[in-house]
């Protein structure tokens, strides 16, 4: 369904009890609210779950120009608005992840629990994420989206789920090229690092064993700079929902009702 805001016209997906507690989830860059299919059934049962596609992704609007991450957390906040969701408990990964953590410093009072899936407080250089947008521009996203199925499934699972790796690999090259280098401009300047002391609110922060970009390290080590983390790492690369869904539902179900 559509759902109108000051940003623009967002594509959601409500499931879920009426009545139940909100659960919002954000998906990564170059996917769509598609890439939670997999957790629909396990989170319904507690949730009504709120998938959407992010600006300049699936179809959603494609606003000109970059955009930051104040842009993406309003976005959701616009959307919790439109839906009357006072307060909800947020699952996102990479991008996702990093929209959880803009959200968690500037809009706490509007959140539960926080799940933070194979991101990190600051993705490095500016220069790396310049050098994609303009990759990007000039060749498209079939330049990138080899290295980036490699990066987000491990061999294995590459050669044992097919179908879902070209699925992901349709929605990332479906991706508006003008959407995806406004995306990378928020994650080039997204930089939470001297923030994350105010988080106070319950975190886990999920990490993937063979994921390259955050490494577990890394993941684990931020995890430690929040004042209610837990921290759990999965069998699986970037995109852990997909590459470990029975431990991610778990893991995810666990922690959000533990209180």
């Amino acid at each position: 369904m559509d759902v109108k805001t000051e940003a623009g016209v967002f594509n959601v997906q409500i499931d879920g009890p009426e009545e139940a507690p909100w659960l919002v989830l954000s998906h990564s860059l170059g996917s769509t609210l598609g890439m939670w299919a997999s957790q629909v059934a396990a989170f319904t049962q507690r949730f009504r779950v709120l998938r959407y596609d992010t600006r300049g992704h699936g179809r959603s609007c494609v606003p000109p120009g970059e955009y930051s991450m104040a842009d993406l957390g309003s976005d959701v906040l616009g959307l919790l608005d439109a839906l009357r969701a006072e307060r909800v408990a947020f699952c996102g990964l990479s991008m996702g992840g990093a929209t959880a953590l803009w959200l968690g410093t500037h809009a706490r009072d509007r959140l539960t629990h926080v799940v933070v899936c194979n991101s990190t407080p600051w993705f490095g250089p500016p220069e790396t994420f310049a050098e994609r947008i303009e990759a990007v521009r000039k060749g498209g996203l079939g330049t990138l989206v080899d290295a980036t199925m490699e990066r987000w499934f491990t061999p294995a699972f590459r050669a044992e789920s097919p179908d879902v790796v070209a699925r992901v690999r349709r929605e990332f090259l479906a991706t508006p090229v003008d959407g995806y280098a406004g995306c990378l401009a928020a994650l080039r300047d997204h930089d939470e690092r001297a923030h994350l002391a105010r988080i106070d609110l319950p975190m886990l922060v999920i990490a993937g064993q063979y994921d390259v970009s955050p490494p577990p390290a890394s993941a684990r080590a931020f995890a430690t700079q929040l004042r209610e983390a837990h921290f759990v790492e999965l069998p699986a690369a970037h995109l852990s929902n997909l590459g470990a869904p029975e431990a991610f539902d778990e893991a995810v179900m666990g922690f959000l009702g533990s209180g």
